[in-house]
């Protein structure tokens, strides 16, 4: 299938203002820039940089495994000795308990529960007075990354709010990604923003990828859109949020990027890990790490897929866009990267525009199914 034919009817149509889609095999690259940037109507390029938002999350697990094989972390013991404010967590006594319904944990949360989704906080496919909570008073899903509170003040925050589930017995999103974005700093002594960038973004020559975006790259950033009344709104420019570094990194979904920078991603990963990781890492991260209870927990979130570390795993061909061992994410500003590694392929697609937003899923859909079985020859 032709990737241009899949994609530009909704550039054309206006549902999208503009895209950035790469698909690679070996050593094969094609690359769509389609659209304008924003409202500046500067076109889009292969260079654009796009607000990341949950393809941070495979980003943020490997940094961690980078630090497991040093021996920095463990895997499999508590995190409490540098997140003291997780070691006598309380949990709902059941999935439908109020605030005041708790029983102790029992057991303590370990870093593979935070890889794995599986730590207790988070967003969930069932109703629960914690995910107000989470969203009032640890600003998560903020627009405004400089709402939410400075690393300390937000694990203060968290340690008063209880655990969804008991640790490993259910799964929730997103929140487990923050608190490793805290553990990856507690443990190296230093900023996420600045521990990514040296022991992760520079080695695999991410030059575009952080957490803000520098004056000189202005140019080069996008409109940020979502769904309105009037159809898209404008919810962020290029002199917006991301002009300064926030005083909280998110480990979860707070980098912007570029199409060039998440394939270095993914051909790391294509590598067995390059010289930036082992292949165990590498295996651990890419492949199903959840139950069957767990990925019916997960609903509409996983939809098809398990989960590694930072990425779902697709294990079930529910779809024409699945291919079994697939691994990778989306993001909730209409960014989407995956990598399979039985074909040798990065797929990465980004746009600016809100998943919920008319159009925004039907691309995503678009763009999969075309990279099913897409020759780089075409």
């Amino acid at each position: 299938m032709d990737l241009r034919a899949a994609l530009s009817p909704y550039v054309d149509s206006g549902e999208i203002p503009g895209l950035v889609a790469l698909v690679t095999r070996g050593d094969e690259v094609v690359v769509e820039a389609l659209g304008v940037q924003g409202t500046s109507g500067v076109p889009m390029a292969r260079d654009s940089i796009v607000r990341g938002a949950s393809i941070t999350k495979p980003l943020t697990a490997a940094l961690v495994m980078v630090l497991v094989e040093e021996g920095v972390l463990s895997l499999d013991e508590p995190v409490s000795g540098l997140l003291p404010e997780l070691s006598s967590p309380r949990v709902l006594r059941t999935l439908g308990s109020g605030l005041d319904d708790t029983v102790p944990a029992d057991r303590p949360i370990t870093l593979r529960h935070l890889l794995t989704s599986t730590a207790g906080h988070g967003f969930a496919t069932w109703d629960s007075p914690v995910v107000p909570l989470l969203m009032e008073e640890l600003r998560q899903a903020s627009d405004d990354i400089h709402e939410v509170p400075a690393p300390d003040e937000w694990m203060r925050r968290l340690s008063a709010i209880p655990l969804m589930h008991q640790p490993g017995e259910g799964w929730t999103y997103n929140a487990a990604y923050d608190v490793l974005g805290v553990l990856i700093s507690r443990a190296a002594g230093h900023d996420l923003a600045d521990v990514m960038a040296e022991r992760l973004l520079a080695p695999l020559g991410m030059h575009d990828t952080g957490f803000h975006v520098p004056a000189a790259d202005r140019g080069r950033f996008t409109t940020l859109y979502g769904g309105g009344e009037r159809g898209l709104e404008v919810r962020d420019e290029p002199d917006g949020v991301f002009t300064r570094r926030p005083a909280f990194a998110s480990g979860s979904g707070g980098l912007v990027t570029t199409v060039d920078d998440w394939l270095a991603f993914g051909r790391m990963l294509l590598a067995d890990g390059g010289s930036l990781l082992s292949p165990g890492s590498v295996r651990l991260m890419t492949t199903d790490q959840i139950t069957a209870q767990h990925r019916e927990m997960g609903g509409f979130f996983l939809d098809g897929q398990g989960w590694g570390f930072g990425g779902g795993v697709d294990t079930a061909l529910i779809d024409p866009w699945n291919e079994l061992g697939r691994y990778g994410w989306v993001g909730g500003t209409g960014t989407s990267a995956y990598v399979h590694p039985a074909s040798g392929t990065v797929a990465v697609l980004l746009t600016q525009v809100e998943l919920g937003a008319p159009g925004i899923e039907d691309l995503l859909k678009a763009f999969w199914t075309a990279t099913v079985g897409l020759s780089t020859d075409s």
